[in-house]
């Protein structure tokens, strides 16, 4: 999508446009969403549709990979840190928005459509997770890329600071219980800068077992917590929010919420995918399909399909588009 989004803020390259994406997410619950239903054009419009609970911080590197129960290789979104109930179409805008500002290669009006096909295709179907074993071959390749060099993985997560200051015993707890031995490296795993999570304590436990390392992040589970209370599966390929994503696809042993804590496993295969870890021969616009299938896929855990089928037919997200058009070659 070169050259249809506004210029990176000063000293900010379009490489780090999905992480600005994630740290602005509060400034745009705080300041945005409140005003959504007063302001006029398509953003009125967008605030006005249905509600689902939202991923909230979606942007294009909050997709990754883990295993399920049954050991397959699963891709989809894997950060429900932000979790919210808001209009389905929050998630839709801020994805393309950040697909936008990352300069993806491909034309602006094709990868929205491309995200927005996709979502439709997935509430039409009923919703179905990513299994990359037998099937999305391409999707498969972009999404395993990074996994040919683990090395590299595990020298990130050793080169973690210690922590400063001793954690909550809770926070401690926690951990343990999902390491599968007592025993581990406590690290601090709060990201730089600043960016994302809204300051909540974030941890990960290293242990060398059984011949190599194990990890553990654990993290203020915020808001999630607080909606994401039980299991329970309503309908479409999600429980509250995903039986393809994290909170339902892997076993309690790989994710759980203790301690105010959200604990979930790290390994290659267990994390959020980079855009610069994914190849560069891609198809931008198969990866923007599926991403926009993925969100379906979450937001039809607590949507009827028939629901979100009628609201799409309304155009809101579309209309929230057009004005974008006049941002290329703008360079601000």
């Amino acid at each position: 999508m070169a050259g249809a989004a506004s210029a990176p803020p000063p000293g900010r390259s379009p490489a780090q446009a999905p992480a600005d994406a994630r740290g602005a997410f509060s400034i745009h619950a705080r300041h945005l969403l409140p005003l959504g239903t007063d302001v006029g054009g398509g953003v009125g419009r967008a605030a006005r549709a249905p509600r689902v609970l939202a991923v909230g911080d979606l942007h294009v590197e909050n997709f990754g990979t883990w295993r399920d129960v049954e050991g397959r290789l699963i891709w989809g979104i894997n950060d429900f840190d932000e979790a919210w109930r808001l209009p389905y179409t929050n998630d839709l805008i801020r994805l393309a928005a950040s697909a936008l500002l990352a300069k993806m290669d491909c034309e602006p009006k094709a990868g929205m459509a491309a995200i927005l096909q996709g979502y439709a295709e997935a509430v039409e179907a009923g919703g179905r997770p990513f299994a990359l074993a037998e099937h999305h071959e391409a999707l498969r390749t972009m999404a395993t890329a990074r996994l040919h060099q683990p090395e590299a993985f595990w020298e990130k997560l050793h080169a973690l600071q210690d922590v400063k200051d001793k954690p909550p015993a809770g926070a401690i707890k926690a951990i343990t219980r999902m390491m599968p031995e007592r025993g581990f490296h406590l690290a601090d795993g709060a990201p730089r800068g600043g960016l994302g999570s809204l300051g909540r304590e974030r941890y990960v436990a290293i242990a060398d077992w059984r011949g190599g390392s194990v990890a553990r992040r654990g993290q203020g589970a915020g808001a999630l917590r607080l909606r994401v209370g039980g299991r329970g599966q309503r309908h479409g390929a999600h429980p509250l929010p995903g039986n393809s994503g994290p909170l339902g696809a892997l076993p309690r042993s790989f994710r759980a919420f203790a301690e105010a804590l959200d604990v979930r496993r790290l390994a290659p295969n267990c994390s959020r995918i980079e855009l610069s870890a994914l190849p560069k021969e891609r198809d931008e616009l198969r990866l923007l399909h599926a991403m926009g299938w993925e969100t379906a896929n979450v937001h039809l855990g607590t949507a009827q399909p028939r629901v979100l089928r009628a609201d799409l037919k309304k155009g809101r997200v579309a209309g929230c588009w057009k004005p974008r058009e006049r941002w290329k070659g703008s360079g601000g």
